[in-house]
This record gives structure tokens, sequence and C-alpha cells, in this order.
């Protein structure tokens, strides 16, 4: 494993939470430590969360992205639901990022992946990056670029609005 030495340049806030039903939140605990010791302003939800409650602190935080631990089963359904709820929110540009130790199956990352999820990280991404590769994987999500998307407003656009949720 190599030496984690990126730290991000630009301002990285991410969400972090254990999904619904899910209280094993010793890995995300562990990541978002990490995360705030390399700089990243951290949002932590702990443990038990809806995809409700994770999309509204990322839409209101005007977060990069949210990083989920789910242990227990329906987690393509989590994940998707999540996607669909910020993509309804025209908050698509926050990255979705999220691990359950072996129990998401290669064919389900890859399910994830094609519906439009940043990361999934399987116990191979573990053997092979190490904690701190995936860690620095997930901070380097790029800066929130709302002013990108929405030039004539000049500054970061609030979403004050009624969330479809």
């Amino acid at each position: 494993m190599k030496n984690m030495s990126y730290t991000p340049s630009n301002k990285v806030r991410i969400v972090t939470a254990a999904s619904l039903f899910d209280g094993h939140d010793a890995a995300i605990n562990v990541m978002r430590r990490i995360m705030q010791s390399k700089g990243a302003e951290i949002i932590h939800l702990g443990h038990n969360r809806s995809v409700k409650e994770i999309v509204e602190t990322a839409i209101e935080e005007d977060v990069q992205g949210i990083a989920i631990t789910s242990y227990q089963g329906g987690h393509v359904e989590f994940f998707k639901y999540m996607k669909d709820l910020l993509e309804e929110n025209e908050c698509g540009h926050i990255k979705i990022f999220g691990g359950g130790g072996g129990t998401i199956l290669p064919d389900e990352i890859e399910e994830l992946h094609n519906y439009g999820i940043s990361r999934i990280y399987s116990p191979d991404d573990g053997r092979h990056m190490g904690l701190e590769g995936m860690i620095e994987d997930v901070i380097k999500c790029p800066p929130n670029a709302m002013w990108l998307q929405y030039p004539k407003f000049g500054i970061k656009r609030k979403y004050w609005k009624r969330l479809k949720m």
C-alpha cells in the first residue's frame, strides 16, 4: 500500500453515513476521520440513515460527494434511489461513493456503476488501493461546479425550493 500524499487544494465537503437498517458504522467512522485529517469537511450523519435524509443533507450542505457504507441487503435499490433523488432535484453533479465489505457483489457493483454511481468499492479495491487509496479517490471528487452550470447567477445556486421527495 502506498502512503497517502494527496491533500485537496479546493474545499471538499462530503456527507458520510451508514445506510438504513445498518448499524455497522465502524468503517465509515474510520474513513471519515481520515478524510477529515486530509482537510475534507465531513458532515457525518451516523448509522441507520435513509436515502431521503442523506440526499436532503447533501443538497442543503452543498457537498461534492456522498460516502456510504452498506452492509445490509437492498444496496442496489438504496444507491439507485439516491441517484434518482439527486437527479430529480437537479443535483446529479453530487458524486456517490459506497462500499460494503464484500456484501455488494461484483455484478451489483457493475450495475450500480452503469446506473451512474461514481464508485462502489469492493474488497479487491481494498487489496489493490488500500484504505488510503480509496479515501484519496473519494476526496479527489471535483469541486462543486454549480457556477459553471448556472453562469447567470455568478455564485452557487442555492436549493431553497421544495425538494422533490
